[in-house]
């Protein structure tokens, strides 16, 4: 038997009273994923312990497998595991956001999704102005780029930026837990404060401002940690070859730690115009030599973070058509059983466009296995699955029986 996990970052929503109650999921024409529904069995995973913040990396880290509480060190940690960046022991690491803040007020977590091109421009420009032998900026994609603090302390009260949009900046600058990383706390807010007077009068920002596009114009700080000590999906569940595919640099981090291969494919934007069809292709190309596949799509979390209920549609008929569809006619061919997991990480929900912690629905299809007569795949469909409500691990597990 072999193993493909399609995740749909942020799929899951809540219903939304100006389109008749109904989710996005509910909403979008999903006849592939549907028939699976049909055919495999279904239910709900808790993917956010409660004691923790319904990031990506969390619940993504949970549906591999993982007691996401015992090793989770941040999420810098694991997007320096994906850009090859090597961290010594004391080097903190923290994402760090390109972001827009307008007045006062974060505008949004991306800098208006400012293209690759721009941002490194950016970024090469901060570690010029600002960067030393303990502060050092590492290129990532889009927005979504490193910052290491080499000596730096963890124990620091950081925000995620997606998840004040609209708020005063000031309410959510670094603090410090304790005394010892008071230092490190003053240090990042002081690199805040210099990147908002550097960074408005560069020509990237300047171009932008004349394109009436939103500026890049402070950086944000956030989800500090050392490098983690994480056991591979090998150790923990015997898995002997596995491979990621996605867009996103946590992800793959993620993968880097779980001992997987990361596959990288042209056109892969982590927005809804990604190469759909290429990582759809990749994934049955890494079949052949590989026991499991996990195949992340971004594309509908930033339709939810963007409030945008159409385009969030639009990103699920997308995996639809253009991703699942695929996967079962190629996988159908195949000589030995293939089993096809769907599910999202977590909600990114139009109406609040932040995470939330709620179960997410998914799909197990297993070929030759009884199904449980769930007829089609939405959060409140699955409730009748024969999985029930389930947590964490128990998610691969299930997806790893006999």
């Amino acid at each position: 038997m072999k193993y493909i996990i399609v995740l749909g970052d942020g799929m899951a929503d809540e219903p939304l009273e100006n389109y008749g109650g109904k989710t996005p999921l509910q909403m979008a024409n999903i006849p592939e994923i549907d028939r699976l529904a049909k055919l495999g069995r279904c239910g709900q995973l808790v993917t956010v312990p409660a004691s923790m913040h319904p990031g990506s990396e969390i619940a993504n880290m949970s549906v591999l497998g993982y007691d996401v509480s015992a090793v989770f060190e941040g999420r810098g940690t694991l997007e320096a595991a994906s850009m090859g960046v090597k961290l010594e022991e004391g080097d903190l690491a923290l994402r760090c956001n390109l972001i827009c803040i307008d007045g006062e007020n974060i505008k949004n977590h991306s800098a208006g999704h400012i293209s690759n091109e721009e941002a490194h421009e950016l970024i090469d420009f901060l570690n010029e102005k600002l960067g030393s032998e303990r502060v050092v900026f590492h290129k990532g994609v889009s927005y979504r780029h490193l910052l290491v603090v080499k000596g730096g302390k963890k124990q620091l009260a950081c925000t995620p930026p997606h998840d004040v949009p609209g708020k005063p900046y000031k309410n959510y600058l670094v603090k410090a837990k304790e005394a010892e990383a008071e230092d490190t706390a003053d240090l990042l807010n002081e690199l805040i404060a210099k990147s908002m007077e550097l960074l408005p009068e560069h020509p990237v920002n300047q171009k932008r401002k004349a394109a009436g596009k939103d500026l890049a114009n402070s950086i944000w700080p956030w989800s500090p940690g050392y490098k983690p000590q994480m056991p591979t999906l090998k150790e923990m569940y015997g898995i002997e070859k596995s491979a990621v595919i996605s867009a996103v640099d946590l992800i793959q981090g993620i993968g880097v730690y779980a001992g997987m291969d990361v596959i990288k494919v042209d056109g892969a934007t982590g927005l809804y115009d990604t190469n759909y069809e290429g990582k759809a292709k990749a994934t049955m190309d890494a079949l052949k030599n590989h026991d499991l596949i996990y195949l992340h799509i971004e594309a509908s979390d930033e339709a939810g973070h963007e409030g945008n209920v159409e385009l969030k549609t639009k990103t699920i008929e997308y995996l639809d058509q253009r991703v699942v569809k695929y996967l079962v006619e190629e996988t159908a061919k195949m000589d030995e059983p293939v089993t096809i997991a769907v599910l999202p990480d977590h909600p990114t929900p139009c109406a609040t466009t932040v995470h939330t912690k709620d179960p997410v629905p998914f799909i197990i299809y297993k070929p030759g296995a009884e199904p449980d007569g769930v007829e089609a795949y939405d959060e409140f469909t699955v409730q009748k699955g024969s999985y029930g409500l389930i947590h964490g691990a128990d998610f691969i597990k299930a997806l790893l029986e006999d």
